[in-house]
């Protein structure tokens, strides 16, 4: 089978960031399928169209201006600017069904562009609830532009063949447009187990390295500063730790368009390099001696109901690595973590007593390894993502007519 992959935000092991479209595509050619990636280049060190060939996945790269520090204008114009070009190589490629992956939501105009051209299905992937997120953000605020991004977001759903959303909360929100439930899979992102195997002496040599951490305790958060994330927020919840144990360490390991709101933030409280750290961002590949070392992992956002539906890499990787998850919302991720008692959700507001929790927890060993255990536990059972891509492969493939054997995830 031959699959175009449209995804603007492709990153492989050696970048920073999500690696789940290069996880599945590479399994994928693993099995025997013809795999042709389109997506961007941010780098900025291109001019035009160029190839590479990743795990044996054909990909082929574009240069568009991106970042997270850019305005929504600017971010917009990108998504749009990727969007006509993608449209116009994407439709020179071999393909038996068309994969497109939101967000952002204007992947949908080049996988409709090309199921019609090729006549072939497109299956349409949904890793975050647009419009819901960027109106709730104040993002969009003219009515023509929220307009626009319902129409494109039910253009999207009204035109794939199937859909694959990243959490229950997403395909609860995307039948609530009109669309089918049976038109829905859930598939969310996945845990990569052996990447993240727990390491007790690579967590020992990364606490040797550095004279601010030695033994004291660890929380770690690794993603984007972005203004959905509001990565402030442990900074005000480290200030609270500190005045109830000044040994406590906090590292962020990321950037984004609100680093230097952080930063200000850590600054004032008196916490920044004191403990409360920032580390530029790093390849996946070496995040596991990071995760390692830490007591806690975190996953964070602004208080909004429209977060709660996430499905962020940063917990499925805290969960390959065992460690504890401390999360400042509700949701799934929330009832989750609860059920299986593997971490903390912590109350988004409260820092007074969000600090004596993380306190007593970072202080029980005998909690941390148990709550450790039940993560790993957790993303063994319900998010490998050796499973999880089989089941991926049994919907994408069967869409477009390939038998599959479909087993649960």
């Amino acid at each position: 089978m031959r699959i175009i992959y449209l995804h603007q935000y492709f990153k492989t092991p050696r970048n920073n960031g999500g690696t789940y479209s290069y996880e599945i595509a590479r399994r994928l050619v693993q099995q025997g399928h013809e795999v042709h990636m389109v997506t961007a280049d941010c780098s900025g060190h291109f001019r035009g169209w160029y190839e590479t060939e990743e795990a044996g996945i054909h990909v082929s790269w574009y240069p568009v201006e991106y970042s997270n520090h850019m305005s929504y204008r600017r971010r917009m114009r990108a998504f749009f600017a990727f969007a006509w070009a993608a449209a116009r190589k994407a439709v020179t490629l071999p393909g038996d069904v068309v994969y497109a992956s939101s967000s952002p939501l204007t992947i949908a105009l080049p996988g409709v562009r090309v199921s019609r051209k090729k006549s072939i299905p497109m299956v349409f992937e949904v890793a975050d609830l647009w419009p819901e997120m960027p109106i709730a953000m104040g993002a969009l605020r003219s009515r023509p532009a929220i307009a626009a991004a319902r129409w494109l977001e039910r253009f999207a759903y009204r035109n794939a063949a199937h859909i694959v959303a990243f959490s229950p909360g997403m395909k609860a929100g995307i039948v609530a447009t009109g669309c089918p439930a049976e038109k829905v899979t859930v598939i969310p992102n996945g845990c990569d187990l052996e990447l993240f195997r727990p390491d007790d002496r690579a967590a020992r040599e990364f606490r040797s390295r550095h004279a601010w951490l030695g033994d004291r305790p660890l929380v770690v958060y690794a993603g984007t500063l972005g203004p959905i994330n509001g990565v402030d927020y442990l900074a005000r919840l480290a200030a609270a730790v500190r005045t109830r144990d000044p040994e406590v360490r906090f590292l962020v390991v990321g950037t984004g368009r609100e680093e230097k709101k952080v930063q200000q933030v850590a600054q004032e409280l008196g916490v920044l390099n004191e403990s409360f750290f920032i580390h530029p961002p790093i390849p996946k590949t070496e995040m596991p001696p990071i995760l390692a070392a830490a007591d806690m992992a975190t996953s964070v956002f602004v208080d909004i109901k429209e977060m709660w539906n996430n499905s962020a890499s940063k917990v499925f990787d805290a969960m390959a690595a065992g460690r504890p998850i401390a999360i400042n919302h509700q949701g799934w991720w929330a009832e989750l973590i609860r059920q299986a008692d593997c971490g903390l959700v912590l109350d988004p507001r409260d820092f007074e007593s969000s600090a004596d929790r993380l306190v007593a927890a970072l202080h029980d060993k005998w909690w941390l390894a148990r709550a450790g255990a039940a993560a790993r536990r957790i993303g063994e059972e319900r998010f490998d993502r050796e499973k999880l891509a089989e089941l991926w492969a049994s919907v994408v493939l069967g869409t477009a007519g390939y038998q599959t054997t479909r087993k649960a995830a």
